[in-house]
Formats: structure tokens, sequence, C-alpha cells
């Protein structure tokens, strides 16, 4: 599942997906006549289509935050695998852990064994989850951020059109 929804925010998060360079160029020279229907396609060039049918102003800052958050479907998903994977490891370990302690005397050496490597087995599987899905949650929080500040610049170019 992380695999999966890293690499499928990976390909939404694209600049040419969201702000091609083609759209902000053309906003910001003034030229909005080039950005046409096939634009449309990208967060800019809906954005230009409705500044082009009247929105603007806080309507038009909606619109983009709209689509902000419509680009940030299932990183919540991600954040909650950050934060559970290595819970579920303690849980493994504490288990582990638990099953050394019979309810009478001391372990035997097999089941010392046994509990010491399902604990250690059970926190290893819980990090080697959550660390990889924790870089790529970063990785996605600072594209997200780039584009944010890229769809900011075509809001501020498309009002100072308007002025």
């Amino acid at each position: 599942m992380v695999v999966y929804l890293v690499v499928e925010r990976a390909i939404a998060f694209r600049v040419s997906a969201v702000v091609p360079d083609s759209v902000l160029k053309s906003v910001l020279t003034g030229q909005l006549d080039q950005v046409g229907v096939a634009d449309s396609e990208s967060v800019a060039g809906r954005l230009v289509q409705r500044w082009k049918d009247g929105a603007s102003g806080d309507v038009l800052k909606s619109w983009a935050r709209s689509e902000l958050v419509r680009l940030q479907r299932g990183l919540h998903l991600l954040d909650s695998v950050v934060a559970a994977a290595p819970l579920l490891g303690l849980l493994g370990t504490v288990t582990g852990l638990a099953t050394l302690f019979p309810e009478q005397g001391l372990p035997d050496s097999q089941t010392l064994t046994r509990g010491v490597g399902l604990a250690l087995s059970t926190t290893m599987m819980g990090l080697c989850i959550a660390i990889p899905a924790l870089v790529a949650a970063n990785w996605l929080g600072r594209r997200l951020e780039i584009l944010s500040s890229r769809l900011d610049v075509l809001v501020e170019a498309l009002e100072a059109r308007r002025r």
C-alpha cells in the first residue's frame, strides 16, 4: 500500500501535471490566450479557466486551496503508516518478551531464544516499514510545498492582471 501510494502521488505531483511551465509562463507574460482547453487537465490550467470565467480574489484563492486539498489525497494514510508501524513493532516486542516468562519459574533456553527472536524481528519489521515511509512522506510533503508556491505565484499573477 505504501509503495503504491508513494508512486501514485509522485506521478500526481509532477510539475507538468500541476503547474506546467508553459501555463505559468503564459500567465506571467500576459499571454493568457495561449492557455487553452488542452491545459485544463492541469491544476494551473483549471485555475486560469476559472479566472477567465470571472473568479477573482478570495474565490480564486479558494479554488486554488481546493485543488491543493485534492492533491493531498491519500497522504494521511502514509502518515498513519509512519506512526503505526513502529507501534506494531513495539507490540511484537512486548508480545515476544511476554512469552519469555511462564507462569512458574524461569524460561528454558528454547523459550528464551524464541521470545527474544520474536521481539527483535517484529521491532525490525516495524522500523523497516516506518523509516522508508517517513522519508517518502517528507519528500512528498516538500514536493507539495513547491507546487503550492508555484500555484501562489500563478494566482497572484492572475490577480495582478485583473487589476
